[in-house]
């Protein structure tokens, strides 16, 4: 039976639609195939980045050090915030890996990283929106202490978790700010978080503080594990260089802390204070006020100079050292030699003594000492215009000293008038800047040799051991002899020890001191110079100790707030002799001047009355501490035979209760003594002296009592301070060398 053949249209139809999806399938798998691209990607990039990982293994940037290697700036741990969005990351949904309710996630971090709910919230949505794994949750949720982590970690917030980090550290807070400055955690545009000095040293060496990154790569499968096989591939970072500096931190310190209580005290509307070693123009401190913190910015004014090398002030009278080498050198110095103090013209201008009227017919020494600005003037005239401009520029005025910091300034010399010149021998109308004056003064205390100032020791990378940078001392012009030098720290010496010299407040009980007092005009912003008791810059550029000056401190305080019966000399000269004094101690330079004292030689005071043997021990001007009641003496420190000198303490125990003394100033040596007789439990924390104490004087010592002692560097035992004010000053009018220094009649 044949069959007839019919042609089924619906079974070709649908044979040439499943054809044209197979060959349009066949073409794209040969089009990718051959391509290895689609829809525009890479697959083998796509697949690379879902199996290839790549982890940033960050750099810690090179630390700042101050001579000794004492830390003044470095990277410290820290934790970074991150909130994975991705389902992906939960294995086990009853314990999941990811955020699991974006809101209460949001609530609650928002108590913890200072950032608003809506923030936080909107970061959160946005990544599960873009199917990304992680989000972060920018500067709020980076820099994190380990107290901040644990806090958050204790609130078990699904999905929240936290990567180790890096974050700058200035341990010592307030501490030469504008010179170390500060760097700060910035965003780039991938995202990436970087640090970058924004101030000071931090800024200027960036690259240099800055380390070079390393990273580890590694293969994963899906789910994030590390396949079989495949070892990482680790390019270990390479940490920034650490830069060491010549500041001294504990002279920094004693600095630091001077400055700090003559600001409460004083409320200046300026302060700016160096320290240098004038034989080598090594830096040992620098600070200036108002300063910061540079952990927390709190502080931090619109003004970014580095005062003692980018500020320009009219100096006042410590200028007249310069003036008076200028007349030694040229043979022009007679200091035995009479002129009329008071007043002296120029051509229409007329310039007179800070007292107006002088002090009558007076040598050219007692001048100097009182800070005669007609001295000056008669000077000027015997040395010649032109010579004294031409000691000016070998001083260095008007020019840069070449600190190896950037932004110096030049100052300004004026040299058109004769007035400009006339003003200049005592310190107005030109411009210096502090770090100038210092330059300047170590010729006095090096031989005549200027000595070139500098901050930076050496600039090293500690993994590669490659030294970028090292300083040493440098010589600069010799615009004096020696002799001349040394003549002129003489009659600087006069300044502070003769009794019409205006330094005498800058005395030190042990050490000699030599320096030129100043009180310079301040400009008034709408022209001329302000007036008033407190309208001045107080300064003192000294040497100590003179003889060898193992120191040079210029100390600047701008308008202190002053009482009518205080003068601007008082807030100078407490920075002055606090750090100066602290400092030479420190540096174990040896007193100058050491008292005779005959040594005490102690008995055998067991079984003896105590009152008795206090009062006896007394007359001999030893200090007894009774431990107990009155009564018999059972046992004695310093043991009997000991020889003491006056002032120290001796130990005598008697029986019953024991009253807890003052402490304040105790050496530590005294308080171990104090704590082998008495029994008492005592917790020593520092060195140095007793400056507190956990449980007041007189507290009677129960069976259970435990007291802690707080002990500090000599700064808080010199007494010699608490003699200040008491009627030993000399009498200087409020100002030194006033408007009418250089004001035109």
């Amino acid at each position: 039976m044949n069959k007839v053949f019919r042609f089924q249209w619906g079974a070709f139809l649908l044979f040439l639609f499943f054809a044209g999806l197979f060959f349009i399938l066949l073409t794209r798998i040969v089009t990718i195939q051959a391509t290895g691209e689609a829809e525009g990607q890479e697959l083998a990039v796509r697949a690379a980045e879902k199996y290839d990982h790549e982890e940033r293994l960050a750099a810690e940037r090179g630390r700042i050090l101050d001579r000794n290697g004492e830390v003044l700036a470095e990277d410290t741990l820290a934790y970074r915030a991150i909130a994975v969005v991705s389902e992906a990351a939960t294995q086990n949904p009853e314990n999941p890996q990811h955020v699991i309710n974006p809101e209460e996630t949001a609530a609650v971090l928002a108590d913890h990283l200072g950032s608003s709910e809506d923030k936080i919230l909107k970061r959160i949505e946005e990544g599960i929106e873009s199917e990304r794994y992680q989000v972060e949750f920018g500067a709020a949720g980076r820099d994190l202490s380990h107290t901040e982590m644990l806090a958050i970690d204790e609130e078990n917030l699904p999905g929240i978790i936290f990567v180790r980090d890096l974050k700058r550290l200035y341990p010592n807070g307030v501490f030469a700010s504008h010179l170390i400055g500060f760097a700060q955690k910035e965003e780039t545009e991938n995202g990436e978080a970087v640090v970058r000095g924004k101030m000071g040293l931090e800024a200027i060496y960036d690259e240099v503080l800055t380390g070079q990154d390393g990273k580890m790569e590694f293969k994963t499968d899906t789910w994030g594990y590390l396949l079989p096989g495949n070892d990482a591939e680790v390019t270990p970072p390479i940490d920034g260089s650490d830069i060491r500096l010549t500041i001294d931190k504990t002279i920094q310190n004693f600095l630091e802390d001077a400055m700090t209580r003559v600001e409460e005290e004083y409320s200046p509307k300026r302060m700016m204070a160096v320290v240098a070693d004038p034989k080598t123009g090594e830096v040992l401190a620098m600070s200036q006020r108002p300063s910061f913190n540079p952990n927390t910015l709190e502080g931090l004014s619109e003004n970014w100079m580095n005062e003692i090398i980018q500020l320009t002030i009219e100096p006042g009278s410590p200028m007249k050292m310069f003036t008076l080498a200028a007349a030694i050198e040229e043979d022009k110095w007679d200091p035995n030699a009479y002129y009329q103090s008071g007043s002296y013209s120029l051509l229409s201008n007329t310039i007179r003594d800070h007292n107006r009227v002088g002090w009558g017919q007076i040598t050219f020494l007692e001048g100097f000492q009182r800070s005669s600005n007609v001295s000056m003037a008669y000077l000027l005239e015997k040395i010649g215009p032109e010579t004294f401009m031409e000691y000016i520029d070998a001083f260095g005025f008007g020019e840069k000293t070449g600190i190896d910091l950037p932004k110096e300034a030049d100052g300004v010399i004026l040299n058109d008038y004769p007035m400009d010149r006339l003003a200049l021998t005592f310190g107005q109308g030109s411009t210096v800047t502090p770090v100038q004056l210092i330059q300047g003064a170590s010729a006095f205390a090096n031989g005549g040799v200027m000595m070139k100032p500098y901050v930076i020791d050496r600039i090293a990378n500690p993994d590669t051991g490659e030294v970028s940078l090292e300083h040493g001392p440098e010589r600069g012009n010799q615009p004096v002899t020696a002799l001349t030098a040394e003549k002129v720290m003489g009659i600087l010496e006069s300044t502070v020890t003769s009794e019409k010299g205006t330094a005498q407040r800058f005395a030190l009980e042990d050490y000699r001191v030599a320096g030129k007092t100043g009180t310079a005009q301040v400009p008034d912003p709408e022209g001329g110079y302000q007036y008033g008791h407190e309208n001045y810059l107080f300064s003192f550029l000294g040497f100590a100790p003179a003889d060898n000056p193992q120191l040079l401190v210029y100390v600047a305080v701008q308008q202190p707030d002053l009482e009518v019966t205080e003068y601007g000399s008082q807030p100078v000269s407490e920075i002055f002799k606090s750090v100066t004094d602290n400092s030479l101690k420190y540096l174990n330079v040896e007193p100058e001047q050491i008292n005779e004292a005959t040594p005490v030689t102690l008995d055998d005071y067991s079984g003896k009355p105590a009152a008795d043997i206090a009062d006896a021990l007394q007359k001999q001007r030893v200090e007894p501490v009774m431990i107990g009641q009155p009564g018999t003496v059972t046992e004695q420190l310093p043991a009997s035979g000991t020889s003491i000198f006056a002032g120290e303490l001796v130990f005598l125990k008697t029986t019953g209760e024991i009253a807890i003394p003052d402490f304040t100033g105790w050496s530590k040596r005294q308080l171990l003594q104090y704590q082998q007789l008495s029994g008492l439990a005592m917790t020593l924390e520092g060195d140095g002296f007793a400056a507190e104490q956990s449980v007041p004087a007189g507290t009677p010592v129960m069976g259970n009592t435990k007291i802690k002692i707080k002990l500090t560097q000599p700064e808080a035992v010199y007494k010699q301070q608490a003699a200040e004010g008491d009627g030993t000053e000399p009498s200087i009018p409020a100002g030194e060398d006033t408007a009418a220094e250089s004001a035109a009649e």
